[in-house]
């Protein structure tokens, strides 16, 4: 006998920042069943080429998304300040480009969003290896971060977790391709870079770890990096 009563799928909050983590992070949630409200932020960074992107990309996957416009006036960071130069290659410890506090602030409006339209779960792309060493992509931080989603909502103590989900965080960028491939993620669409140029400059960190990872894993990459 069939049943007339239909089951409401899953929604989840996806941080979507239009590179190629939190774009498979996005394919990745949807592969497991959720309904994905993608949330992008505009922050004042250098250029929009990472928001384009993202606006393409939850397109792609058929997902709702909202460009959230939020200002850090007292920068201190390379990606918000035309002063600080971007750094052309990985160094050691945490880079210039490291935006203060950055996943605090966008972890906070993500769950603020996820309690209310009801989401189980908010995904983001962090990952610990082959990084930059930014220290609020490390798995204590998030681990952290649960358990203030736990103890600081309505939804949380009502006994109805809002799960942060990093399911790349113990992934090298190569084996994130790898299932970004796998789930059919569009890297022709990602934009990795800190510039805002026609083309990616071939020479930031970002960029770096990236022609790394598409090496690594065996794939091209669309956008050709050098």
């Amino acid at each position: 006998m069939r049943s007339d009563v239909r089951t409401s799928r899953r929604k989840a909050v996806v941080l979507l920042s239009g590179g190629l983590d939190s774009a498979t992070t996005l394919f990745f949630a949807k592969s497991r069943g959720y309904e994905c409200f993608c949330l992008a932020f505009n922050y004042g960074q250098r250029h929009d080429k990472e928001i384009n992107a993202a606006k393409k990309i939850a397109e792609s996957a058929k997902a709702k998304y909202r460009v959230l416009k939020i200002s850090l006036p007292w920068k201190g960071s390379a990606l918000l300040d035309n002063k600080i130069a971007i750094p052309k290659e990985p160094g050691k410890g945490i880079p210039s480009t490291y935006v203060p506090a950055r996943n605090i602030i966008f972890l906070s409006f993500a769950l603020s969003y996820a309690e209310a339209i009801g989401a189980a779960a908010i995904f983001i792309g962090a990952h610990a290896q082959d990084y930059s060493g930014y220290p609020d992509c490390r798995p204590e931080f998030f681990s952290a971060f649960n358990q203030v989603a736990r103890s600081g909502t309505k939804a949380g103590s009502n006994g109805k977790r809002i799960e942060i989900k990093m399911p790349l965080i113990n992934k090298t960028k190569a084996e994130i391709i790898k299932l970004g491939a796998r789930l059919g993620v569009p890297f022709r669409l990602t934009w990795s870079c800190y510039t805002g140029e026609r083309k990616p400059c071939g020479e930031c960190d970002s960029c770096f770890f990236r022609h790394k990872g598409f090496q690594e894993a065996g794939f091209n990459d669309p956008w050709h990096l050098v």
